[in-house]
């Protein structure tokens, strides 16, 4: 007898053979309508209202906890003397490490030609964008004077003050704006073909002027597609260099340093290992509630999540084997104001951030050595969620350990948050899901144009004009033909 994908929870049950990328018996009409369903529907799910009213709250409490911020200034956060450096530093790092995801399953995957990104590369390039817009809020209000945050940018002043081009807090505006700007453009660009099909289904007049202002005349011909397709290769290529780099840089501001604990060589691709890491945890969290809530079950299967499940699963373990790495080279350097600061992170005053930070990114990712914990949705949710706060920990840890204990035991300070320093987290999170979840709703939260290249229908249509073919030769099409 014959097995099928079973279309309630996507399982395939033939031994031997993997799933298919795409269940439920659709073709390209069917898919069209799921993936254009939550932009066209009159009501979202209710669960949709829900979130987006914690959200919209959350968000008001990071405006007014900047307000507080300014009106008061710094010292409504829990920074101290030593500990300069506390949450501000701290969310900067974790939501541009959250973006990494999103750019190496669009751009590295594109280029590697591997079909199963198609189903989650729209909603992680979003992921990429919003988390980047929930980092650049922090190096702004850390400054103190809010109002003179252009004093980061390499421009001149009334005060002939000119940037530190040594410094690498000037590096990250650098690599950090321009990570934004091509991740932008990546994103962006890979959404015409579907906002032109937004377009053309739309029956509101308002919403098929901006679908169309934004689709930038899309028609679908030949022509078109070999320029978006020449366009897209050129952003995933210059995109590519961007996860390695970005990360390494924003490494750089503590390994560049001479204080224990942050000046190592490690620390580059230390950092890059754990983006990857934290922002695929972050795109299956994502993931989970988006298929239940818009009725994705059959594109984004139980195939996608197992298979960034395992990547979960390699780079926690590169990540726990850095941190192994880091105590081994404190003891075999043999300074001893490094070998204090590794032992005082498992055994002094933050020890209870240092284990946790173990128990959620080395112990609890190496369930998914088992298929039944890569396959388990509350398993996998319960997991991603767990090196969510790990990494957020990480962070922690790095940045709080050395400064309060630095080489004058006289300064040596505990750093406590305040009120102000958990809200304005908690804001950014509301940030974040606020914009999510309005691109949900209004924008192609799935890939339509390139999930239909990995159909079996893709096959049997191979006869068919380019124009709907992401693999096809402009010279084999006369300019006469095109014209007409």
């Amino acid at each position: 007898m014959a097995s099928v994908p079973n279309e309630i929870d996507n399982t395939w049950n033939r031994p031997g053979e993997r799933a298919p990328l795409i269940t439920g018996g659709h073709d390209f009409t069917s898919l069209t309508d799921v993936a254009c369903g939550p932009a066209e529907t009159y009501r979202p799910p209710r669960a949709w209202y829900i979130a987006f009213t914690i959200s919209v709250v959350l968000l008001a409490i990071l405006g007014a906890s900047i307000g507080y911020l300014i009106i008061n200034g710094v010292g409504v956060w829990g920074v101290n003397n030593p500990t300069g450096w506390g949450f501000a530093i701290i969310n900067f790092v974790f939501w541009v490490g959250i973006g990494h995801a999103g750019t190496l399953i669009s751009a590295i995957l594109f280029l590697f030609r591997q079909k199963w990104r198609t189903s989650i590369n729209r909603f992680a390039e979003a992921m990429t964008i919003f988390a980047v817009m929930c980092a650049g809020i922090f190096p702004g209000i850390h400054v103190g004077r809010i109002w003179v945050t252009y004093w980061m940018g390499p421009l001149p002043n009334q005060m002939a003050m000119w940037p530190n081009f040594r410094s690498p807090l000037l590096w990250d505006v650098f690599a950090v704006g321009t990570y934004a700007t091509v991740s932008l453009l990546f994103w962006y660009v890979g959404m015409i073909p579907d906002l032109a099909t937004f377009r053309d289904r739309s029956k509101n007049k308002i919403r098929r002027f901006i679908y169309g202002l934004f689709a930038m005349g899309w028609t679908g011909s030949s022509r078109h597609w070999h320029r978006f397709e020449r366009a897209y290769l050129i952003l995933a290529a210059l995109a590519t260099p961007l996860v390695l780099s970005v990360h390494s840089v924003v490494s750089f501001d503590f390994a560049v340093s001479q204080l224990p604990g942050w000046h190592t060589t490690i620390f580059p691709p230390y950092f890059v290992a754990g983006a990857i890491f934290g922002g695929f945890a972050m795109v299956v969290t994502l993931a989970l509630p988006a298929r239940e809530m818009f009725g994705l079950k059959n594109i984004i299967t139980l195939r996608h999540l197992e298979n960034c499940c395992k990547i979960i699963l390699l780079t926690g373990t590169i990540v726990g084997y850095a941190y192994l790495m880091e105590f081994f080279i404190s003891w075999y350097g043999g300074n001893q104001y490094e070998s204090f600061i590794f032992r005082a992170r498992a055994l002094g005053p933050y020890a209870w951030a240092y284990w946790t930070m173990i128990t959620c990114n080395v112990l609890a990712p190496q369930l998914f050595w088992f298929k039944w914990c890569r396959t388990n949705l509350w398993v996998m949710f319960i997991v991603v969620m767990m090196v969510n706060v790990g990494m957020w920990f990480e962070r922690f840890v790095i940045v709080v350990t050395s400064l309060s204990q630095d080489f004058l035991p006289s300064s040596w300070h505990y750093y406590v948050p305040t009120a102000i320093d958990w809200l304005t987290l908690a804001g950014s999170f509301g940030l974040f899901f606020t914009m999510f979840l309005l691109f949900c709703r209004f924008l192609p939260m799935v890939a339509m144009a390139e999930v239909k290249t990995v159909m079996p229908h893709a096959d049997a249509h191979a006869h068919v004009p380019a124009s709907r073919s992401f693999d096809y030769n402009p010279d084999d099409f006369e300019p006469e033909q095109e014209q007409k």
